[in-house]
């Protein structure tokens, strides 16, 4: 594909016009969610994992309490752009159904590169075994996506020798990108400053599989065929390596607003997450 050509199909806004519109509406609905949990004192916000002012930590805890599973909610940006502050809302499915949500900051492209804010997932993913003794189901958009599945295919014990080596019990990807490699010929690696080596290092598609442990892909149908494209190869890549993977396009939904389901607690998407969170 050609470099113009992969401009357009990885510029998501452009794509969707009305994406300031959904930006403005998580927000919205993200404040409110807040607000709303901590009424009800089961929102712990701002804890530090890192040193930078973003690597901070929102636990929303589910009515169930102590005992509920635990999962971690990454957002996405393309690893340069928007704030955990707006996805607080992405936690409300999962806290009607009894699950317990962390969702998570990092640091952003330029100032970083992907590699340290893979580095930086991981020390969230122990900052939460540490505190709470819990394997994590994690989910994350776009980016997040991304960093989903490298949670899930890290190697946990080289990481902290006290985590469980399934420390990420499963993880659910919503639009990821798993081959960054024709990210260098587009305009936004002016940020993420990849070359052809560091665009396979920080790829999951070129990691080990993480063989017996459970991986979802989705991706909205209207989607360009870059993000399908993206959504399947790691299905098939990593499913012929052991690992139980699920995809799906689901109808009628962009790149934005695919993430509308992970708000109701009804949604065939929470179904499907609550299965991951919930699985031993």
């Amino acid at each position: 594909m050609q470099p113009l050509e992969l401009e357009a199909e990885y510029n998501n806004r452009a794509r969707v016009p009305e994406h300031q519109q959904i930006f403005d509406r998580w927000t919205r609905d993200a404040a409110a969610y807040r607000e709303r949990a901590s009424a009800a004192t089961r929102a712990t916000l701002g804890l530090t994992y890192g040193p930078s002012s973003r690597q901070t930590i929102d636990i929303f805890q589910s009515a169930t309490g102590a005992t509920a599973p635990l999962a971690l909610f990454i957002h996405g940006g393309y690893w340069r752009s928007l704030e955990p502050s707006q996805f607080s809302h992405m936690a409300a499915g999962l806290n009607i159904r009894g699950v317990t949500v962390a969702v998570v900051g990092y640091d952003l492209c330029p100032q970083v590169t992907i590699a340290t804010i893979i580095d930086q997932m991981r020390q969230a993913c122990v900052f939460l075994w540490r505190r709470l003794g819990r394997p994590i189901m994690v989910y994350g958009h776009s980016a997040g996506g991304h960093l989903a599945g490298a949670m899930l295919a890290t190697h946990w014990t080289a990481i902290d020798e006290t985590a469980p080596p399934r420390l990420v019990s499963a993880a659910y990807s919503i639009s990821g990108v798993f081959d960054l490699t024709p990210l260098v010929n587009v305009s936004m690696n002016a940020d993420l400053r990849l070359d052809a080596a560091e665009a396979r290092r920080v790829s999951p598609l070129f990691w080990p599989a993480p063989a017996g442990a459970a991986f979802d892909s989705v991706v909205g149908a209207l989607e360009s065929s870059e993000f399908l494209r993206q959504a399947r190869v790691i299905v098939d890549g990593w499913g012929m390596a052991g690992v139980a993977t699920r995809y799906e396009a689901i109808a009628q939904k962009n790149h934005f607003t695919v993430c509308d389901a992970l708000s109701d607690p009804n949604s065939a998407m929470l179904e499907r997450l609550m299965e991951l969170a919930t699985a031993r």
